[in-house]
């Protein structure tokens, strides 16, 4: 244990949290303070504590997890989710999760591919008659709505069309279109549920064969009670599925766009790649697994800008993380984003390297400085589903388009709840 009883931190107080700002300060906070230090948050009345050292995160995360709920910010995530499987705790959540976990085998990921496919092929197409008009894409729009168009079908399957054509729209394209998660917004999602209320309520009345995820979380029943959920929970695990199997994917493929545009070595081994992968047809999960490069080039956009830059935890009982004591009930702060970067742990951590996730030295590495999807039991249950749809809209469209920038200006990033662009990424493509 250090010397001193307290770790270093900034004379003045912050309050932490999903801010622009906040980035800001916790890459001074670390220039200054190093690995593990604690800022005085005015609104809570409290010391935060960050860390930034992988073994410290490893104990958080994983081999002292029981110790850990979730912290600071979670009650603003509860409104716009409910009690689904982000936000829950104790034995509902592991109730939950274990009753999850199934949809997501690579046996069941695997009869996704045509869907994945043909979404992908339907954007790829729209792409190509604005090619053709001349027309700029804007990236950040697109691969919004795609990821969405995906994530709704993989959970309603044939119910998703249905629905467009009894409301004359699809009544989810709001997540897509509204940026902003403020309370307006998760009132408005919120509001949803009560359709989603009533497919369940359909379902059960009328029992038909789908498959899709509302099939396969309505199928499960508990191994200790042999009970299923209930519609709300059902309900809260939907809309779950649909902001995080959303949101993150997006704002992934937007910033893989951005730095393969400003990279032009980079997409030619992207368009060589996804030559050899054959000709247009949707790829299976093995074949995307088998785009080495391409997923390098995922791995390094995730590393620079993952989405889920800043999660937090809150002590249950008092700990040691880098070497000072914490009390209990204190919020701890994790920031991928800073961790990715962290010097001691890669090499040029601010440049674009894909080829690093395949040098000699990559096993070697730290298993703990690179966390995009998080790690220990809440990880994140879609990241195989996610991986997939974007290594094949990655292959999908460097095959059929050159994807370059409209312009040579860095692009900002907007640090809220997920890390994105903070103005729309607008490109040009052009059909090889």
């Amino acid at each position: 244990m250090n010397d001193t009883t307290t770790p270093p931190g900034p004379d003045e107080g912050f309050d932490l949290g999903g801010t622009d700002e906040s980035l800001i300060r916790m890459r001074e906070y670390f220039r200054v303070h190093g690995d593990t230090y604690r800022v005085f948050a005015p609104g809570r009345g409290a010391y935060f504590y960050v860390i930034n050292h992988p073994e410290d995160i490893k104990r958080v995360l994983l081999t002292n997890h029981r110790n850990y709920t979730k912290g600071e910010g979670m009650d603003r995530v509860k409104i716009l989710l409910g009690n689904g499987i982000m936000t829950s705790e104790g034995e509902h959540w592991r109730r939950q999760r274990r009753m999850i976990q199934p949809a997501f085998h690579r046996r069941v990921l695997e009869q996704f591919g045509a869907l994945v496919g043909a979404v992908n092929d339907r954007y790829a197409d729209r792409w190509a008659a604005k090619a053709a008009r001349g027309e700029p894409i804007d990236i950040s729009d697109e691969t919004s709505e795609l990821t969405l168009d995906i994530v709704l079908r993989s959970i309603f399957g044939t119910d998703l069309d249905r629905l467009k054509r009894e409301l004359g729209e699809n009544p989810f394209a709001l997540v897509a279109k509204e940026t902003n998660r403020d309370l307006k917004f998760a009132f408005r999602f919120r509001a949803l549920g009560k359709l989603i209320q009533q497919l369940i309520a359909r379902r059960r009345r009328e029992p038909q064969d789908h498959f899709d995820f509302l099939a396969m979380l309505m199928a499960q029943v508990s191994r200790d009670t042999g009970e299923g959920m209930s519609d709300a929970e059902l309900i809260d695990e939907v809309m779950t599925l649909i902001v995080a199997g959303h949101e993150t994917t997006a704002a992934t493929l937007t910033w893989t766009w951005y730095l393969v545009g400003r990279h032009g070595e980079t997409a030619e081994r992207l368009r060589a790649e996804a030559d050899r992968a054959g000709e247009a047809r949707p790829l299976a999960l093995e074949e995307t697994e088998a785009l080495e490069f391409t997923h390098q080039v995922l791995q390094e956009s995730l590393r620079l800008y993952p989405p889920g830059w800043l999660f937090t935890r809150r002590s249950i009982d008092a700990d040691v993380l880098g070497g000072y004591p914490i009390g209990p009930r204190t919020d701890v702060f994790i920031s991928p984003y800073m961790l990715h970067r962290h010097p001691a742990f890669w090499d040029a951590p601010e440049e674009f390297r894909p080829a690093r996730f395949a040098a000699p030295d990559a096993a070697l590495r730290h298993r703990f400085a690179y966390i995009p999807f998080s790690v220990g039991p809440r990880h994140c249950i879609g990241e195989h589903l996610a991986m997939f749809e974007m290594l094949a809209h990655v292959q999908t469209m460097s095959r059929r388009f050159r994807i370059e920038r409209t312009c040579d200006e860095p692009v900002e990033y907007e640090a809220q709840i997920n890390l994105r662009t903070r103005s729309n990424l607008m490109m040009t493509v052009t059909e090889r």
